[in-house]
């Protein structure tokens, strides 16, 4: 069975100031997810879906969608900040949605084959794509508890503009298994050096080599029920329910199953180099990048 590619475009970008999925970057006005998709049907994935928000329906059919019919199956869910497990509300106060796990949980009821997980507006370029598509369609059928992340060196993926979020990862280096992540909500280079921002406010010095989690990871169908049973336990935490920015990230998820003994996650090693446009100050190098790897023929002028 050929896995599927989950695509997250519930977010808007804040940072970026608009809706970072629909910017034309190509030369020939492709989206970064054109040439996600792209690589993926190149690498053997057989179906698409996107996590979006509701309102946004009738604009990503007309302007997505409509793109990719005839080449590949592509279907949609839904993220609200609502959809919440039986007997928990969501605060009035709230208006941030409640984070990346949250966002593939909607996809259960769509999804019934491996999949890879991965951001719409992020750049990962074709070996990633060919690890992960080989891992999840090597996987022999009924396989649980048997994950995997594409990682990236953390200097490969750094923008001059600002600072990322990326899940900081250790692994065994015998078997690639990952043994811990967590995600870091600023990492920046300080004079020459990659340095995250920890729990204390008190910035942390990491190796250009450290391996981080870019959000393309990889699981079977099992991981929606483990998160909707985790999830319960992240809601009835008093202090994320009272923090309007509390969010259920991938990297805790799958740290959780790491720890329990549930699951293994092996660390897929890959040559490619991540970019993305984080900041506005990032558009001009990445539409430059584009159109190198177009000039090099590594993208036809029409790719769908």
């Amino acid at each position: 069975m050929k896995p599927t590619l989950f695509l997250l475009a519930a977010g808007m970008g804040s940072r970026y100031g608009g809706l970072k999925q629909l910017d034309t970057l190509g030369p020939h006005g492709e989206t970064i997810m054109d040439y996600s998709i792209y690589d993926a049907i190149k690498a053997g994935f057989g179906k698409i879906v996107w996590v979006i928000r509701k309102d946004f329906e009738e604009q990503f059919r007309a302007q997505v969608l409509a793109k990719y019919e005839g080449h590949v199956p592509c279907e949609l869910c839904f993220q609200s900040i609502d959809s919440l497990p039986e007997g928990f509300t969501c605060p009035p106060e709230r208006t941030k949605p409640w984070g990346t796990n949250h966002a593939v949980m909607m996809g259960k009821d769509i999804i019934k084959e491996p999949f890879a997980v991965l951001n719409c507006d992020d750049f990962y370029d074709r070996d990633a794509f060919q690890v992960m598509g080989r891992f999840l369609s090597e996987l022999p059928e009924g396989s649980t508890g048997k994950y995997a992340m594409v990682g990236f060196r953390v200097d490969n993926t750094l923008t001059d503009h600002g600072a990322v979020s990326r899940g900081v990862c250790e692994n065994d280096e015998k078997t690639h298994l990952l043994t811990s992540v967590v995600e870091r909500t600023k990492i920046a280079r300080h004079d020459g050096v990659v340095q995250y921002l920890d729990e204390n406010e008190e910035w942390v010095s990491i190796p250009d080599t450290t391996p981080v989690s870019m959000n393309f990871w990889g699981f079977t169908p099992d991981y929606f029920q483990h998160s909707e049973e985790y999830f319960k336990t992240f809601l009835s935490d008093p202090k994320n329910m009272a923090n309007p920015k509390s969010e259920f990230f991938i990297p805790l998820m799958v740290d959780h199953l790491i720890r329990q003994g549930k699951a293994t996650c092996e660390v897929l090693d890959t040559t490619s180099k991540w970019f993305g446009v984080t900041y506005p100050e990032d558009r001009p190098g990445v539409v430059e990048k584009f159109a190198q790897l177009h000039a090099q023929g590594q993208y036809p002028d029409k790719m769908f």
